[in-house]
C-alpha cells in the first residue's frame, strides 16, 4: 500500500502525510508543482519529527510519476468517486492517490486511475479534509490485506 499526493497545496497535509507514511511504513509520493515552497525547513515543521522515518519520493510532473511509480493499481480518493469505501476490495499493491485540496483531480488524473473510490458522507458534508481522508484510507487498505508493516 502506498499514498500519493497530486500537486497538494497544503504543506500541513503533506506532513500529516509524511506521519502516516512513517507510523504505517508505507511510501509517500508527492507529485508537484506544489502550492507552498517545498523545501527541507518547511517540512520539517510540517512533519514535526517523523520526516526522517517516512518513505517519500517527490516526482517533478504528473507525467514523471507515471514514468517512475511503483507497480500497483492507482486508486483515486475523490468525492467524485464511482465505489464507496466500505465495498471496495483494496490490493496490497495498490497506490492511494489524493488531488490537489483546492480542485480536486483533473480529468487526466481519473482517466488515469484504475479504481475511483468515495468515502460516504452526510449528504449535507462537502469533504474531509485531505490528510483524514489518507488516514482513514490507508487503514481500511491495511486491514483488509492485512499488510501491516509495524515491525
Amino acid at each position: 500500500m502506498r499514498l500519493a499526493l497530486f500537486q497538494p497545496d497544503i504543506p500541513q497535509n503533506v506532513g500529516a502525510c509524511i506521519r502516516l507514511s512513517a507510523c504505517f511504513g508505507v511510501e509517500l509520493h508527492v507529485i508537484e508543482p506544489t502550492g507552498f515552497n517545498f523545501d527541507d525547513r518547511a517540512m520539517k515543521r510540517a512533519a514535526l519529527d517523523y520526516g526522517p522515518l517516512s518513505h517519500m519520493t517527490r516526482h517533478a510532473s504528473w507525467d514523471d510519476f507515471l514514468r517512475d511509480r511503483p507497480s500497483g493499481r492507482l486508486v483515486l480518493l475523490t468525492t467524485k468517486g464511482a465505489t464507496p469505501l466500505p465495498d471496495f476490495q483494496f490490493q496490497k499493491d495498490d497506490i492511494l492517490l489524493f488531488g490537489k485540496e483546492s480542485k480536486g483531480a483533473p480529468d487526466f488524473v481519473h482517466d488515469a486511475a484504475d479504481a475511483r473510490v468515495v468515502v460516504p458522507l452526510r449528504p449535507e458534508a462537502r469533504s474531509l479534509n485531505l490528510s483524514v481522508t489518507a488516514g482513514i484510507a490507508l487503514w481500511e487498505g491495511l486491514r483488509q490485506t492485512h499488510d501491516f508493516n509495524l515491525g
